[in-house]
């Protein structure tokens, strides 16, 4: 085990450290994400030029639907203030249902008709009804993290990879307030899917998002989809790593139990995932300015093959 890092970011001790990111995207079936130009403060959805009241509120349907809200911001400068209307996109992660919806609105509490548990059981019809300002995107979009007053690295290694990405990949990628996992920073998600990567450098996030284009997703920096728990998330990149499976909707989570998990593929192969947790050795920070803990780390064991079901 390499030994911490006496000082500096947070994510200086987890690439000194080399902390696997396999199990570190967050959790959520569904994504909305709505423009909010201006500055954004640690708690985004409260702190910003959004409507606190709203945000507040509607952060916390969404968490109970199962469903990750958030803010974008195009790349660039921000004014403080923007009188138009606000970018929306929502999407459905799961497989086989994953789909990616936009649209805009003239204030983003026009939000609050949006039918979020529809959002999460992929029912896009229902979703389509609720706002129906909503229409197809047919490109993947990346989001990356940026939010500098939520964590240092989000800043200092988010911009530059929007920048560079948004010069390769105009107007498909946002910078995003908080999409968790710091430590990796820089980290994005890509939608419809919901993987997330952390990590990342421009050629690396182009070579993602062309994968993307093609219903595939890249193993490099993967932490997983946020579709599936984090033990679901740990135990299907061990299986795409194991037989080299790139296709996004090939494998899904069928079955979990206190430290397995069951994998299966679209051709009826399945695998079972031991699947553990320890704690962090050494202890490190998960964000910067933090102390150092024994955070639990999670940790796939070989996955060993069921056959065909």
């Amino acid at each position: 085990m390499s030994p911490a890092p006496a000082s500096g970011l947070c994510s200086t001790f987890c690439r000194v450290l080399q902390e696997p990111l396999a199990g570190t995207a967050v959790v959520a079936a569904g994504w909305v994400v709505v423009e909010q130009p201006g500055p954004w403060g640690a708690k985004a959805p409260t702190h910003s030029h959004l409507d606190p009241a709203f945000g507040g509120a509607f952060d916390d349907r969404c968490k109970k639907a199962d469903v990750r809200f958030g803010l974008i911001r195009s790349p660039g400068r921000h004014a403080d203030a923007v009188e138009r209307s606000h970018q929306v996109f929502v999407a459905s992660t799961r497989p086989g249902r994953s789909w990616l919806l936009g649209g805009r609105v003239a204030d983003p509490a026009d939000l609050s008709a949006l039918d979020l548990d529809a959002v999460a059981r992929g029912d896009r019809t229902a979703v389509t009804a609720s706002l129906p300002g909503l229409t197809i995107v047919d490109n993947p979009i990346v989001l990356v993290c940026t939010n500098g007053k939520r964590d240092e690295c989000c800043a200092l290694l988010g911009r530059p990879l929007v920048s560079g990405l948004a010069e390769r990949a105009p107007g498909r990628v946002w910078e995003a307030n908080h999409l968790g996992g710091h430590r990796f920073a820089p980290t994005a998600t890509y939608l419809p899917a919901g993987t997330m990567h952390g990590q990342l450098t421009v050629e690396t996030a182009v070579e993602i998002l062309t994968a993307a284009d093609r219903g595939e997703t890249v193993l490099t920096g993967l932490r997983g989809r946020s579709t599936w728990t984090k033990g679901g998330q740990v135990a299907e990149v061990a299986v795409r790593e194991l037989i080299g499976e790139f296709a996004l909707d090939a494998l899904q989570v069928v079955g979990e139990a206190a430290d397995t998990v069951t994998v299966q593929h679209a051709d009826g192969r399945s695998w079972t995932v031991p699947v553990t947790s320890a704690p962090a050795d050494p202890p490190r920070p998960d964000s910067c300015g933090k102390e150092p803990f024994a955070m639990p780390i999670l940790q796939a064991g070989t996955p060993v093959s069921g056959g065909v079901r």
